[in-house]
């Protein structure tokens, strides 16, 4: 089920809203966790089982890796729980997203002609997996103490506004809202709007950037342009932008409907002067999970350099790897990897001494670049498009077909550039100081307007996909 479909918009949202504010305090997470089962067993029931098994480990091996319930020298039941929480959750992770990757893999290396498995991949496993597997890891750290309830662990996981798309909400940041949350009518305004700005993102932005793509990428060569080419993938820049920040927003919004604070996911990475700054701004749930369960582990930056690439290198294929079972998204993760490291060591002086201009653009075009990598899982097609871009395919610079694209798409550019930058809160701010009253009027129409051109393009439109629900 879609955030942004019509049964989750008039049938599942109003009625669980109904529900929980009608129960009393003490029976709200309960709601929350059936409303969640349902949610997430609207498209695949049977995988139910797998995150309630997942939810049941990580309560266990939760209690045992506590520490502080051992002797000093019986601490190793405390590691031994851990170890069993990060063999469950990525035992479970690799068996269902990447089996048939490497059975593939050894099929076209050495033609073994291996059956793959008929399985599909559980809906939000990604997430929920890291959720769990770094609750058990910070109780056995100390920074938080086990949830003896299971309900509210339970409510925690399986919560449907970052269930399947994140933000990764670690359990730290929502401890004490989970039975400390107080909903108020200004939090659920503030939830309201953050959903509706997120909606639109999704339906209007990211949906009109996403049919150019699509049109532009099934095109054969002999339709298409260098330009066509890289605007394609500038399309799909933007998309892939406004899909998943525009779900983040509605899961954050939702959320502040609860009475939940999650983390802020993005920052307008697009505004960004280096690659280093991008991941900074970027998916910042996944890339801090990284940094603090994976970097710090392996040593950080406080080791040799040569020990110091090495850990920006496993962090940087994982995170590749984690987005999902290819080998271009592999690839995806050495590529930023490589000029993290290249900007670290060699040219990051000298670049913040050229003009925020050259930066912007430097950064932009190795951000798009790598996009054309990610877009991209088949090799063939993958390679024939950089071909394309970089006029090794044979293409003209411009035809006709480009330059009509150009013109139909050129206010829907100039609002998708508008959008991913932080004019339009830079204005809200200039009017809220000038007038309260007038902000508050300009938000609420916007608001209005948005909703009922969000609504008329669910209507009108049946191209409504969501890229991160393959992840």
């Amino acid at each position: 089920m879609l955030f942004s479909s019509n049964v989750f918009l008039y049938l599942f949202l109003p009625l669980c809203m109904l529900t929980y504010f009608v129960v009393p305090r003490k029976l709200k997470n309960f709601v929350l966790l059936v409303f969640s089962l349902v949610f997430y067993a609207w498209g695949e029931p049977k995988y139910v089982l797998i995150m309630l098994a997942s939810i049941t480990v990580a309560y266990i091996t939760g209690i045992f890796a506590d520490k502080s319930r051992y002797k000093e020298k019986a601490v190793l039941k405390a590691r031994f729980a851990m170890i069993t929480a990060i063999v469950w959750n990525l035992g479970f992770l690799f068996f269902f997203k990447y089996t048939n990757l490497f059975i593939k893999t050894a099929n076209d290396i050495g033609g073994f002609g291996i059956k793959a498995l008929e399985i599909a991949l559980p809906i939000g496993i990604s997430f929920y997996s890291f959720q769990t597997l770094s609750y058990v890891i910070d109780v056995y750290k100390g920074e938080v103490r086990p949830q003896r309830n299971i309900l509210n662990l339970a409510t925690y996981v399986a919560l449907f506004p970052q269930l399947i798309a994140g933000p990764i909400v670690r359990y730290q940041t929502i401890e004490e809202q989970l039975t400390q949350r107080k909903e108020s009518f200004e939090l659920f305004s503030d939830g309201v709007r953050r959903f509706t700005f997120g909606l639109a993102k999704k339906v209007i932005l990211a949906n009109s950037a996403g049919a150019l793509f699509e049109e532009l990428s099934a095109m054969s060569n002999d339709k298409l342009s260098v330009t066509a080419a890289w605007l394609g993938i500038i399309a799909y820049t933007f998309q892939i932008f406004f899909d998943f920040s525009g779900y983040s927003d509605m899961a954050i919004g939702l959320g502040k409907m609860f009475g939940f604070e999650f983390l802020e996911n993005f920052d307008y990475p697009y505004i960004s002067k280096s690659v280093t700054e991008f991941w900074r701004r970027w998916h910042i749930s996944l890339s801090t999970w990284f940094r603090d369960y994976v970097y710090i582990p392996l040593g950080g930056n406080r080791c040799s350099k040569g020990r110091h690439i090495f850990n920006i290198m496993v962090v940087w294929s994982l995170t590749g790897f984690w987005h999902g079972a290819s080998w271009n998204f592999m690839g995806w993760g050495v590529y930023f990897g490589v000029l993290l490291l290249l900007e670290k060591f060699i040219w990051g002086k000298g670049l913040v001494k050229t003009p925020k201009a050259v930066q912007h653009i430097y950064a932009l075009f190795f951000i798009v670049l790598g996009w054309a990598l990610f877009a991209f899982d088949d090799t063939d097609k993958l390679i024939n498009n950089l071909k394309n871009m970089f006029g090794l395919g044979g293409l003209p610079l411009i035809n006709d077909m480009t330059v009509s694209k150009l013109l139909s798409f050129a206010v829907m550019f100039i609002v998708l550039v508008i959008a991913s930058t932080p004019l339009c809160r830079w204005a809200g701010v200039k009017i809220k100081a000038k007038s309260t009253v007038a902000f508050d009027a300009v938000q609420t129409l916007a608001i209005l307007a948005l909703l009922i051109l969000s609504a008329a393009y669910l209507v009108s439109s049946s191209y409504n996909p969501f890229l991160y629900f393959r992840f």
